[in-house]
């Protein structure tokens, strides 16, 4: 009977096990795959890929091409114009030849602005593309700091889950002690369920962490220039972004290198160019035609001739112009002092939001994280021996993992802040600092 069985045994172990190597061998190589080949999310790779695929930067770069194309446009001449037709003498009959006033008539004319007009149309033209030039970098600032914003988003979603699944071994750590107490008789079920609550709680935080990273590599695959369900890799590991400026070297570098207020400053520059142009309208433009009579048999007869247009309506017409290309130049100079404003509103904001970050971050570091972990060692202790209920236990755990996320999320909200701050100011490269967490 025994040999029996253990023929059946071996029987079946033989014909189980190829079923089983087929089934999870590609499984295997599929996991091995992934831990061979899977790569980290690296920030520099995606900014370089932003710049070169993002939409809202290739546009900006198109409309810098456009207005290179209208430069030399307005600077030219306008067309020529050409003038043919015939003239007769009656209704009776056609008599070219036979009438003196009876001729084929040719004629070319050419408008020329008064001096100086078309220089000015030109320069509002390069003024233009200068501005687009600045605007076409704003985008590309915002781009690199919306990159960084989402990036850091990622990195602080899976640090979570991160803490989470380490957790979880701490409150497996509480059951286990709350399941041996009620064996014994020193505890009620009703503290083995609560840890076994808990533990269920964290499950269901890091799920929906989970799809919270779908959401933000969906935003991000957007501002690379992805499609939206393009794989992305775990964010590698970084360290803090080094900053040494002050608040009021960062608002005099913005107020000197931000596109924003460089493209403010091009609109003025065109305003005060479109003044020139207006006042140039006080004088008249020229037309100089040439023009030939054929008149057979007899002799031919030519003329020429020069058109100017008369600026009789000034009052209502050139005057106006000027009055409203004023008016346009102080919009300009107003929206250049009001950007200035704007961005060292905006410097102080994020200044202020960094430096709170840095020191939020000190004190979880060095105080309240590894305090609470003391208090979390001794009150599971005290808990095991049952001088502690089971709820300090869970409310000394929860708040370790509290602070150690609020620690994480500091990190990542300083991160932000520096992206904002470089992008508002128009700085190109950060240092870094190692991050001792």
């Amino acid at each position: 009977m025994y040999r029996c069985v253990g023929v059946w045994v071996c029987r079946s172990i033989a014909v189980i096990t190829p079923i089983l190597l087929y089934s999870v061998t590609p499984l295997l190589i599929l996991v091995l795959t992934n831990i061979t080949f899977a790569e980290e999310l690296n920030l520099q790779s995606l900014i370089d890929e932003a710049l070169k695929n993002n939409h809202e930067i290739l546009v900006a770069e198109s409309k810098i091409s456009v207005s290179k194309f209208k430069i030399p446009q307005v600077k030219s001449l306008p067309d020529p114009m050409f003038m043919f037709g015939y003239q007769n003498e009656g209704l009776g009959r056609y008599n070219y030849g036979y009438s003196p006033d009876a001729q084929w008539m040719f004629s070319a004319s050419q408008m020329f602005p008064f001096p100086g007009k078309l220089s000015l149309k030109g320069e509002m033209a390069e003024r233009d593309s200068e501005g687009m030039k600045a605007s076409s970098e704003a985008v590309r600032l915002r781009t690199i700091a919306r990159v960084k914003e989402l990036y850091y988003d990622l990195f602080i979603t899976y640090k979570n889950i991160d803490l989470i699944k380490e957790r979880t071994l701490l409150f497996s750590r509480i059951e286990d002690t709350a399941i041996a107490r009620y064996s014994s008789g020193m505890a009620p079920q009703q503290e083995v369920i609560m840890a076994q609550t808990e533990k269920y709680m964290l499950l269901e935080k890091e799920e929906m962490l989970k799809q919270k990273i779908q959401s933000i590599e969906a935003m991000l695959n957007t501002a690379v220039g992805r499609d939206v369900k393009s794989p992305l890799g775990r964010p590698a590991g970084m360290p803090g972004t080094v900053l040494a400026r002050s608040m009021d070297e960062l608002i005099l570098t913005a107020h000197n290198n931000s596109p924003e207020v460089k493209l403010r400053e091009k609109m003025v520059s065109s305003a005060e160019v479109r003044v020139n142009m207006a006042e140039k309208e006080y004088y008249p433009d020229f037309t100089v035609a040439a023009s030939l009579f054929d008149r057979k048999n007899m002799q031919d007869m030519w003329s020429l001739t020069t058109t100017i247009n008369i600026p009789i309506f000034y009052r209502t017409k050139q005057r106006q112009a000027v009055n409203e290309a004023k008016a346009a130049l102080s919009e300009a100079r107003h929206e250049l002092e009001g950007i200035k404003l704007m961005l060292s509103s905006a410097i102080r904001d994020n200044y202020s939001m960094l430096k709170t970050s840095e020191t939020l971050m000190d004190l979880y570091k060095t105080g309240l994280i590894p305090k609470t972990y003391q208090d979390f060692e001794s009150a599971i202790s005290g808990y095991t021996t049952g001088k502690v209920e089971a709820i300090t236990v869970i409310s000394r755990l929860k708040s370790l993992i509290e602070f150690e996320t609020l620690y994480w999320v500091q990190f990542a909200e300083r991160e932000k802040a520096i992206a904002r701050l470089y992008a508002i100011t128009g700085m190109k490269e950060a240092g870094t600092q190692e991050n001792k967490k």
